[in-house]
């Protein structure tokens, strides 16, 4: 079953964030756009260059009212140390959630239980708590944060003009498409 148009479930964790402890809840998340992204491990490869790139975006995700939430397996107090030490992590901002239990994980069907940590996957939700966008790779494969800013501005879009729909490589500012009978086998 897809997770698309579905609520996101209750949970509750602890974040590390701009040198704090914070705790995050499914109501954090509501009321604004939220994206959540799943990634294996602190200390691994792919892994801070995602958070890197994202964290090279975060203000741009900012002004568009959005918030990431960058969640692993891992413990709060395992990000506070990667944050310390690593050159890269040390510029995000955004919360790293410490999922040790991988209840989050679980909730969100990311999780390699004979591993006990999460596929890279990549969760839009609109400020309702409906999950709008779901992606998830194989471990192997990084993410850009460029197509995900792209593809959170289309979902901001569709929800604020609905009845449109955005086409392939749809960037702010193209033309959106009216879906309708005159429409079919003209494109």
């Amino acid at each position: 079953m897809s997770l698309i148009n579905t609520q996101i479930k209750p949970f509750k964790a602890t974040a590390f964030q701009n040198g704090k402890f914070v705790e995050i809840t499914e109501a954090t998340l509501k009321g604004k756009w939220s994206v959540v992204f799943f990634y294996p491990a602190d200390f691994t490869f792919v892994c801070p260059t995602e958070l890197g790139d994202l964290a090279d975006h975060y203000d741009t995700f900012k002004a568009l009212g959005v918030e990431i939430y960058g969640v692993s397996t891992d413990t709060h107090f395992t990000h506070k140390a990667w944050h310390e030490t690593s050159h890269t992590i040390s510029k995000v901002k955004y919360p790293l959630v410490g999922d040790p239990t991988g209840t989050i994980t679980r909730n969100f069907d990311v999780m390699i239980e004979e591993e006990g940590l999460a596929l890279r996957g990549t969760f839009v939700i609109n400020p309702e708590g409906m999950i709008k966008l779901c992606e998830i790779h194989d471990n192997g494969i990084g993410r850009d944060a460029n197509e995900l800013l792209r593809k959170v501005q289309a979902a901001q879009y569709i929800a604020a003009n609905p009845g449109q729909v955005c086409p392939a490589k749809w960037t702010p500012g193209a033309e959106t498409l009216t879906p309708s009978l005159d429409l079919v086998g003209k494109i």
